[in-house]
């Protein structure tokens, strides 16, 4: 092997003396007495003879190769000689050396690229390239930690170089070579400098996938040591934004086809991608500054597979900033002071980031009191004329979020436009953000109940039948809400739109019950609960018996607290539930022809229109040909209680005694009513168990 200009001593000893004189070597290439060196002249003491400076390669002049050889080009021989050849002979001489040797070395060798005269970037890349090609051939234990404390070294006086050829070495699947981060961030005099330079890698890696990726698993490998993370005090919040912002640039598809796998034969498992090292870091970096709980809780809410999702990554970031506001919450002021610029960014990942973790940090009140109420309005509402869907769904998320802030929001009619404005979108998304944004407006002490009962009645009826099931959900559960705050009002004969608003959603509701989505049933038997509550109806039992069982004995007792109480909407009930004749929904087309069948048998008759009956025959009539046979049937039923409404609505009324002729007074020539009419029968529902007789009070023979 040639040595170059710093060529090995024939027959020389290799140790810690050899080191020594290296580094005076150095020291005296610099114009330095050789005796000023940190390592002075310290005795032997027997262990190894006094050397020869005689015997030692001293440092040639610039621009000269080894003594044996002759003068060269300056150039060559100083890039792609003289320095590469330095670390080959100190990699060797780490094999010997002594503790004294390698801190002589470790102190004087980061100054040995200025003695070359040459650029400085590039004498170090390659100082610590060659450096780092010989480790793999050091034995462990003393040889490579003395490798390590001269890498440490370097790195403080010229952490960017060093940090460059870590990360080219880092994509071999060497161990020695992947032990490297660890060691360096372990030492505290180096592991900030180290990290600061890993996280402009990574905001430069535009072009340089393969550098970020070995940035980024080098950030969670020194992450990942106890006390690394302290060192990111300076940098933390950037360091985070960046890691989550590169997860969407991932997940967006935005890096160079066929990325190579970088994965050691010494590890278990498939090979790590770029994404699942980035989620490795970011979980070292919460964990390491007390953010174990945000870990547990983005675990257990599917929040990592959400980040490396396409299409939930905002999701992800999301439950990440409510993480945080619950559990690290001494973040957050620098945090949002970092994404702030963010949010005008030309890029769209990093833009959308900022804006998904903006809406999330609201929920945080000492954040939100950051800024002033009408400049986070302001920003939020300009967000509505975006026309990316996705922009409109993070600011209707962050004016829900604002709502929950009383100090914030000190006027809720002021939302109530951008809100309800958002009901008519196509995405789902967005209409549930706005229903739930309404909901929580509703929990503030001064909520604007009157005013929304008066503005959503429009809205109402579309929401509650949507096709969307997550809409209907929370279309109802936001009824719900609304009773439960004015629920004072209606028990005194106030709040007359809410009054309104229920009586014409009673029957979209208990048909509801029925409803195949278990979200939308749920909430419709809470919302129903809620109504019987503030009205006193006093039907919570049937209404959960209806709910869980297939009562007719509970339904048609409903029916008569409803056709008795509010005559005068009965046929609004009759001409809600024949909407629901047509339902593409099997369930509700039998639950809207048992309710119907029950709301016109306790129907007083001269209450309902006699074209409105024609109407319900013929779409009954329809119906009786349904291929569901208990559809059916109970179509069938109900189509012989309208006709005898209608039978008993043609009876002839009894006259004034006056306008009668005597012969026509003979008592029971009249009758004062026309007969009973029996109830309706049905055949058991086949689409909910049937009530036990007597569970909810029915007479019965279990009952005795």
């Amino acid at each position: 092997m040639a040595w170059g200009a710093w060529g090995q001593t024939r027959g020389g000893p290799v140790g810690a003396l050899t080191l020594t004189a290296l580094a005076e070597g150095i020291q005296a290439n610099q114009g330095q007495t050789p005796g000023s060196s940190v390592l002075g002249r310290q005795p032997r003491h027997g262990l190894e003879p006094e050397l020869d400076p005689k015997s030692v390669a001293a440092v040639p002049a610039p621009g000269c190769e080894a003594p044996e050889g002759p003068c060269q080009d300056p150039q060559s021989s100083r890039e792609e000689g003289a320095l590469a050849d330095l670390g080959a002979y100190t990699a060797a001489c780490l094999q010997e050396a002594g503790i004294v040797g390698t801190q002589a070395t470790a102190l004087t060798l980061p100054s040995a690229p200025e003695a070359q005269g040459q650029p400085l970037e590039a004498q170090v890349y390659a100082l610590v390239s060659r450096l780092l090609a010989q480790v793999p051939s050091l034995a462990e234990g003393r040889p490579r930690r003395a490798a390590l404390r001269v890498l440490s070294a370097l790195a403080r006086e010229h952490a960017r170089e060093v940090v460059r050829a870590l990360l080219r070495s880092s994509l071999s699947p060497d161990r020695a070579v992947a032990e490297l981060w660890p060691s360096l961030s372990r030492n505290q005099c180096v592991n900030g400098q180290v990290l600061v330079q890993l996280l402009w890698a990574l905001k430069d890696q535009a072009g340089r996938e393969l550098e970020a990726l070995a940035a980024t698993r080098a950030l969670g490998e020194m992450l990942a040591v106890s006390g690394c993370v302290g060192a990111t005090r300076g940098f933390y919040p950037q360091l985070l934004l960046l890691l989550v912002t590169q997860l969407h640039q991932l997940a967006r598809g935005v890096r160079a086809p066929g990325s190579p796998k970088v994965w050691g034969p010494w590890q278990r498992g498939p090979p790590p991608s770029q994404a699942s090292c980035a989620v490795e870091a970011l979980k070292a970096l919460l964990a390491g500054d007390g953010g174990r709980m945000v870990v547990t809780c983005m675990e257990q809410a599917g929040g990592w597979r959400r980040l490396v999702g396409a299409h939930t990554h905002l999701e992800g970031v999301l439950l990440l900033a409510s993480a945080m506001v619950a559990h690290a919450d001494h973040h957050l002021r620098g945090l949002f002071a970092n994404l702030l610029p963010q949010l005008r960014s030309p890029d769209d990942a990093q833009r959308l980031t900022a804006m998904a973790f903006f809406a999330g940090l609201l929920q945080s009140r000492p954040t939100a009191r950051l800024l002033r109420e009408e400049v986070i309005l302001e920003r939020l509402q300009a967000w509505q004329g975006d026309p990316e869907p996705t922009v409109r769904w993070l600011g209707l998320l962050g004016l829900g979020h604002l709502a929950l802030d009383r100090g914030k929001v000190r006027h809720g009619s002021r939302l109530l436009p951008t809100l309800l404005g958002a009901l008519g979108e196509g995405d789902a998304r967005l209409v549930d953000a706005a229903l739930g944004a309404l909901g929580r407006l509703l929990r503030q002490p001064r909520a604007p109940v009157r005013l929304l009962s008066a503005q959503l009645g429009p809205w109402l009826p579309r929401l509650l039948d949507d096709a969307r099931e997550s809409v209907r959900a929370s279309a109802v559960g936001l009824l719900g809400t609304l009773v439960r705050r004015g629920r004072g009002g209606l028990r005194v004969g106030l709040r007359g739109p809410l009054r309104k608003l229920v009586l014409q959603s009673v029957v979209p509701l208990l048909l509801r019950l029925q409803d195949p989505s278990r979200d939308a049933a749920e909430s419709s038997e809470w919302t129903l609960a809620r109504c019987d509550q503030a009205l006193r109806w006093g039907l919570l039992e049937d209404t959960v018996t209806v709910a869980h069982y297939d009562s007719p004995e509970a339904l048609s007792r409903i029916c008569h607290c409803l056709v008795q109480r509010y005559p005068s909407h009965t046929p609004s009930f009759l001409s809600q539930t024949q909407g629901y004749l047509r339902s593409p929904q099997t369930p509700l087309r039998w639950g809207a022809a048992v309710l119907l069948g029950f709301l016109v048998h306790h129907t007083s008759p001269g209450r309902v229109h006699e074209d409105l009956l024609d109407s319900l025959l013929q779409d009954l009539g329809q119906l009786q040909s349904d291929p569901e046979p208990a559809v059916a049937a109970a179509a069938h039923a109900s189509a012989q209680q309208v006709a005898l409404l209608a039978r008993a609505q043609a009876w002839p009324r009894r006259p004034g005694l006056l306008d009668l002729p005597l012969p026509l007074l003979r008592p029971g020539l009249w009758h004062r009513s026309p007969p009973p009419r029996p109830p309706p029968v049905y055949p058991n529902s086949p689409f909910q168990p049937r009530s036990v007789i007597g569970r909810w009070g029915c007479l019965g023979p279990e009952c005795a």
